[in-house]
């Protein structure tokens, strides 16, 4: 290994090889896409991975293990142990999200040298599930990331505006990547499993939240017969997703199912819906969104300015579910070949894990270059009262 390397460690997700989620798909694409450039290091969480299945190393980089779940308040924890052992050894942290922020004026004052690259995901802090302590807390633990951090990721450029409004610093603007998905033909086996996949049908993945507008959607289709609606989520992790489950188990239009990991069978799903639903209301450029897009599906989204960025406006936008459930319902009469033929124009453009990779290689090495920004949109008016 070249000694020469900068070394950089990657902070805030479960785990490489990523199984699940955003971030720790960044990590795994990072660590695919730099392992030749960057001596890197991943913390992983014991809790989500088996004694058998913690490796030292894994495609060219080192896997460090904290032995605590990377989910919910122990993340704090988590990610504080993960930068601790870090500063010891790494030229250069990259810390996704900001539960640990807090820790980072110590890190400054004893380890002056070391860069602190932060991603500040989606502003955590307004997401509905936290009680108001937690949203107090992860306010602050934002507004010491900027502070304290050298350089600020937005992963959207309405996070990139709100981070420039509101503590007057310029954020990298760094998207995600969406390559890494494949088309996948629905296999006989997975007819057997999933027969009504046979029919055309709407299709959406997303974590069984109320910021993903769940309800609305789950609404929608209900109000209509023309088209039904599968549905992968994690219905049985929350009150909130069990009764959502128990209330619309009837209909006879909505096909609720179990998270699906495997990515293949996933893709099978996705990839032979006749138009992809888009629910997400917080946070910023979302993975699932731009997955579909890379897939090459019409995408019928909710109207936010998150979604409209990352789309380019090119989707179709609802605002309830009577819009939606309309949407569905003429669906023929819409152009949804051409709409999403635009739409993997931009994904190809904008949403390659090589991009990505290099973009975050450049802020590593000190070679990005950051022009200040035009904002040519408004922000969502709760942003804005945050922002005073």
């Amino acid at each position: 290994m070249n000694n020469n390397k900068t070394r950089l460690a990657i902070i805030g997700t479960v785990g490489v090889p990523a199984r699940y989620g955003g971030f720790e798909t960044l990590a795994h694409q990072l660590v695919t896409n730099l392992n030749e450039e960057l001596d890197i290091t991943v913390y992983n969480s014991t809790k989500h991975y088996t004694a058998e299945e913690r490796v030292k190393e894994w495609n060219g980089a080192k896997i460090k293990y904290i032995p605590m779940s990377a989910n919910g308040v122990w993340s704090i924890f988590y990610d504080i142990l993960s930068i601790i052992h870090a500063v010891f050894f790494c030229d250069a942290l990259l810390i996704l999200g900001v539960s640990g922020c807090l820790f980072l004026p110590f890190v400054k004052l004893f380890f002056p040298a070391k860069k602190i690259i932060v991603n500040v995901d989606g502003l955590e802090w307004r997401r509905p599930k936290w009680n108001r302590y937690a949203k107090w807390f992860l306010m602050i633990s934002e507004k010491v990331a900027v502070q304290f951090a050298d350089e600020i990721v937005a992963d959207n450029a309405a996070i990139q505006k709100y981070v420039y409004d509101r503590y007057g610093v310029n954020a990298n603007l760094i998207e995600y990547g969406a390559d890494h998905n494949l088309s996948q033909k629905i296999s006989q086996e997975t007819l057997v499993t999933f027969p009504f996949l046979a029919n055309e049908y709407a299709f959406k993945v997303a974590r069984i939240e109320p910021e993903n507008n769940i309800k609305m959607i789950l609404e929608a289709f209900t109000m209509q017969d023309h088209l039904p609606l599968v549905f992968v989520g994690n219905w049985e992790v929350s009150d909130y997703g069990r009764s959502l489950r128990e209330e619309f188990k009837a209909s006879k239009n909505l096909f609720l199912l179990d998270p699906i990991y495997d990515a293949v069978l996933l893709n099978e799903l996705r990839s032979n819906c006749k138009v992809y639903i888009h629910g997400h209301s917080a946070g910023g450029t979302n993975p699932s969104l731009v997955e579909a897009m890379y897939l090459g599906l019409p995408i019928f989204s909710f109207d936010i300015v998150y979604n409209k960025i990352t789309t380019e406006k090119k989707a179709y936008f609802f605002s309830d579910a009577e819009e939606l459930s309309k949407m569905i319902e003429f669906e023929e009469s819409l152009n949804l070949s051409e709409m999403a033929k635009e739409l993997t124009e931009v994904a190809f453009r904008r949403y390659r894990w090589s991009v990505i990779a290099d973009k975050y290689s450049a802020l590593t090495l000190g070679k990005a270059k950051k022009p200040v920004p035009v904002f040519d949109f408004e922000l969502p008016l709760p942003l804005q009262k945050a922002i005073g």
